[in-house]
């Protein structure tokens, strides 16, 4: 039985690629395990919407959007095999993402990091990964948080770079236990496992999250809606002065986003836009 479907929309101007990706955040906003927008012809400027989920999304589609997005099941193979041998490793400012098949690549100086492709999102490859390692990279340029939290973590990467760069405890916290267990693993595989505190937990309810905080950075790689829903619970959270690394959301939602925040007493630092996504950096007012 297939455990991932695929929804795929005709091509449609930007706009309204913008309102689908929209559309399928608000209808799946815990399911989708990747969303992203393709321009499938410059000349007439269309664009196509992709999107992963773990449920066949077939009943819950509205009969508008029907006519636009198509939905087939992916077929059972190893993608995870088929993943691991096309990723080159990348490098993000002082960090280097690499798979097992890439250890003898690593670099003398800066954070290497092991990732293999998987069950759990997050390899350095996608654009908000990276944008978020760059983020991140721009932070201990110029401060060390003595508390860090990982909201969202997927496969652990941006908290066991934090690991790695601070040598201190990390709090990695995600809505899939399986995410939480990959993650834990990733981080004994990188030499960090006594320094990643993981949880199950939705947001930032966690008592053990609260009771650790306040943060002194938070990074939360998530969707734009979780997002925004979040931002008064983030902001608590985070000590006066810490900063906030946001990403998981498309160019066209960093307005919707950052009004959140700015109403929930955050300002923008930085921004960085790679492959259609947006990563945000922002700070709580002293």
């Amino acid at each position: 039985m297939t455990s991932t479907w695929k929804i795929t929309s005709r091509a449609v101007p930007r706009d309204e690629a913008n309102k689908l990706s929209d559309y399928l955040e608000q209808v799946f906003p815990l399911d989708i395990g990747a969303l992203a927008l393709f321009e499938t012809d410059e000349a007439k400027e269309l664009w196509t919407v992709e999107a992963y989920l773990e449920e066949d999304p077939g009943t819950h589609l509205s009969g508008e959007h029907r006519e636009i997005l198509s939905v087939e099941p992916m077929e059972d193979i190893d993608w995870v095999s088929a993943s691991q041998a096309s990723l080159a490793p990348i490098f993000a400012d002082r960090f280097f993402v690499h798979g097992a098949h890439d250890r003898d690549k690593r670099p003398s100086g800066g954070h290497s990091v092991e990732i293999d492709a998987g069950m759990a999102f997050g390899t350095g490859h996608h654009g908000t990964t990276c944008g978020c390692l760059m983020a991140l990279s721009s932070v201990l340029k110029r401060t060390r948080p003595s508390k860090v939290l990982d909201v969202g973590c997927g496969s652990g990467v941006l908290a066991i770079a934090a690991a790695k760069a601070l040598n201190q405890t990390i709090v990695a916290s995600d809505i899939d236990p399986i995410a939480v267990r990959v993650a834990r693993q990733n981080a004994i595989k990188n030499e960090k496992g006594p320094q990643l505190r993981t949880l199950v937990a939705r947001g930032v309810e966690h008592s053990d999250i609260r009771a650790n905080g306040p943060y002194g950075l938070i990074m939360a790689n998530i969707l734009a809606g979780p997002l925004v829903k979040l931002s008064a619970p983030l902001c608590r959270c985070l000590e006066p002065g810490g900063d906030l690394i946001l990403s998981g959301l498309l160019h066209h939602q960093e307005a919707r986003v950052l009004s959140a925040y700015r109403l929930a007493g955050l300002s923008l630092k930085q921004r960085w836009q790679l492959d259609g996504w947006s990563t945000l950096l922002l700070s709580r007012r002293v």
